[in-house]
């Protein structure tokens, strides 16, 4: 597959970074899957999974930052679930739906800081 050399769509700027995330489908109460973040953005972040997501299911999340002293709870919802390892580790990109504006500002300007170096 080519890399894709066309105009940066992304509205946040993405960094590879690994937060520990505890996730749910929201419907779903009690059963926490755990894994950490590949890289992370103001719109979303990417996850190693071990099962594949329909595109549009809604999870919850638990994220540790280390900008911040709690843990947050947003919502995410499933924009693509690639296979990684057959029946073993899938990619999974998670847009954020509503994580406070505080915290997108503080996630912002954690990711831009980190991009400057």
């Amino acid at each position: 597959m080519a890399e894709y050399t066309g105009p940066e769509r992304r509205k946040y700027p993405r960094l590879n970074a690994n937060f520990v995330v505890s996730y749910r489908i929201k419907e779903v109460p009690d059963n926490f899957d755990i894994s950490q973040t590949k890289n992370v953005s103001g719109g979303g972040i990417l996850l190693t999974t071990n099962r594949k997501f329909e595109k549009g299911t809604l999870l919850t999340l638990n994220i540790r930052f280390p900008f911040l002293a709690d843990r947050i709870e947003v919502t995410g919802e499933i924009v693509d679930s690639k296979e990684i390892v057959r029946d073993l580790i899938y990619e999974t990109r998670i847009k954020f739906l509503d994580l406070d504006p505080d915290v997108l500002k503080k996630l912002q300007d954690f990711v831009l800081v980190r991009f400057k170096k």
